[in-house]
């Protein structure tokens, strides 16, 4: 049986290094602070868009931001 690869994220690094709380970024891209926190708990895949509008606001590349864990078969 083949896994889906895991997206894991830096986002939660990213946001500390900015001095911003999940608050403020939910705040920035128009989200509730609860999809922040899931987010950065890998509880939750964005949007395309949502995911654009975060390394928007800190000014970094979406590869950046996330990566994917290969896939155990």
């Amino acid at each position: 049986m083949r896994k889906d690869p895991r997206l894991n994220n830096h986002i939660r690094e990213i946001r500390k290094n900015h001095q911003m709380s999940q608050q403020d970024l939910a705040d920035a891209v128009g989200v509730r602070r609860e999809t922040i926190s899931h987010l950065e708990q890998g509880k939750y895949n964005p949007s395309l868009l949502l995911v654009m509008k975060i390394a928007e606001v800190f000014d970094v590349t979406i590869d950046a931001l996330f990566k994917k864990e290969p896939s155990h078969e």
